[in-house]
């Protein structure tokens, strides 16, 4: 039984019980985080501004959610005047283009079509998976390392191949099918994120 499960059991119906234990969860799983990886990942995309590399996002269902969220809150959240911006971009928002993709060429292949026709010598990856282990995502995953690209993993439960093949791994550490927790510690990292870009960008053009 996982923790969710535990709590679900414990708490019943009594939901103010159920969120202190939640919330309790939560924290804990902060205490695992690798801040050093998070603090690799700033440090990539202030690089990849100074260059003009772009950083692409992909993950499905909450994590393509995620993605479209980081990749707004990079690219139009730091905004500070000036000409050298985040061009962070997630593959998760044309419907009409993952569509014809998944329908034309198959679903696992949605997201490295993309790559095909947009990355670029110097570029990056995040991919969002809890698993770790969705088809799509790997798919692309081992199509940007062919292109020398950095890869950025965000994980839950164990990892799986996607923690394997990241050059820097941001992993959340919780039994499988705990997506939740999962998801809201990703989310943490795009906020977390963020912030520290938006004051390190005022800092440096003062």
């Amino acid at each position: 039984m996982n923790k969710i499960d535990e709590m679900t059991q414990a708490h019943g119906r009594n939901a103010a019980g159920y969120a202190r234990a939640y919330l309790d969860y939560l924290s804990s799983c902060l205490d695992s985080v690798d801040c050093d990886a998070v603090g690799a990942f700033a440090n990539l995309l202030l690089s990849a501004r100074q260059t003009g590399n772009a950083v692409f996002f992909i993950g499905n269902g909450g994590s393509a959610a995620t993605a479209s969220h980081f990749a707004n809150d990079i690219s139009v959240g730091t905004r500070t005047g000036d000409d050298k911006p985040f061009r962070a971009i997630s593959l998760t928002d044309n419907v009409a283009v993952m569509t014809a993709l998944a329908n034309d060429e198959g679903y696992e292949k949605m997201f490295v079509d993309q790559l095909k026709v947009h990355m670029r010598d110097g570029d990056a990856l995040v991919a969002i998976s809890a698993s770790g282990n969705s088809l799509n995502v790997i798919a692309a995953v081992e199509y940007a390392k062919s292109r020398e690209a950095t890869i950025v993993g965000l994980t839950g439960f164990d990892g799986g191949k996607l923690r394997e093949l990241s050059d820097i791994s941001l992993h959340v550490s919780t039994a499988r099918g705990e997506y939740g927790p999962v998801e809201d510690l990703h989310m943490i990292f795009d906020h977390l994120i963020s912030s520290f870009l938006i004051a390190e960008v005022k800092r440096q053009t003062g």
